[in-house]
């Protein structure tokens, strides 16, 4: 009973609060700002708070990295991976703001913002189809990164780091970054006509995921050892869930000469 109590109460605070910025700003600061927010927290903050066991934590994160300390990057590589991922956030960032523009003008359709909150069904409906949209959008498109035309051109940028790194989720070719990491996360919500707020909590979730499979740390059940893999044998584990990877076979090691 108390357990409920406290559940009504934070739904109905969350209602009050979510009412008054929605009638207090227009839906182009609310999308804009609520975004960067969740960007901030999702990604930025986890990818520094991982960054920091090196230096806070060294023997906790030595005996939890899943590669060795001579396959690690240097801290140039860092700085190096950290400018690069500015710079895709940068551009990110212009692409929606012209994406709200072309909103506010009917040209395309946006996310759902109204002062009710998303029924508990409606949120996990659309939670749901967003993950298994994104992950055929990304597991396609990764697949199609690594044909050699392509891998040569542009994916060659991200496999850099064959011990990656958390921030190197987004350590990337600009093409790569929209089209392989951006729109697969912010496509399948728009084309539901997702609630804002399911749309932030999926980007929140999809934001800390790909963080954490690159950290290099294998906290979370085999998610970012997976994705090691992927760094270092490069032709396995393409997905993000894994289901692709099943149905397709490539969540198995192949006998296959590494690229350069």
């Amino acid at each position: 009973m108390a357990f409920h109590n406290c559940c009504s109460l934070f739904l109905a605070e969350t209602q009050s609060l979510w009412v008054h910025i929605v009638k207090s700003y227009s839906p182009q600061s609310i999308e804009l700002v609520g975004t960067l927010l969740i960007q901030a927290v999702s990604f930025w903050l986890v990818c520094l708070v991982y960054l920091a066991l090196d230096v806070l934590l060294p023997h906790y994160s030595s005996r939890h990295k899943l590669q060795p300390v001579p396959k690690q990057p240097s801290r140039k590589d860092v700085w190096h991976c950290f400018t690069l991922v500015a710079q895709n956030q940068l551009l990110s960032l212009v692409l929606h703001l012209i994406q709200i523009q072309a909103v506010s003008r009917g040209l395309i359709s946006a996310y759902r913002i109204d002062p009710s909150l998303p029924s508990l069904a409606e949120f996990t409906r659309d939670f749901i189809l967003s993950l298994l949209l994104r992950e055929a959008m990304f597991y396609y498109g990764h697949r199609l990164l690594h044909v050699p035309w392509f891998y040569v051109r542009i994916h060659k940028r991200h496999h850099r780091f064959v011990a990656p790194i958390a921030l190197a989720a987004q350590y990337a070719h600009p093409i790569e970054h929209i089209f392989a990491n951006t729109i697969p996360i912010t496509l399948p919500p728009q084309i539901l006509g997702s609630h804002i707020l399911t749309f932030w909590a999926y980007l929140a979730y999809e934001l800390f995921n790909t963080a954490t499979v690159h950290s290099g740390y294998d906290f979370f059940g085999g998610k970012a050892k997976m994705h090691d893999l992927h760094h270092e044998k490069f032709n396995l584990n393409y997905g993000s869930i894994g289901l692709l990877d099943w149905l397709h076979g490539t969540n198995v090691l192949r006998s296959q000469k590494k690229r350069d």
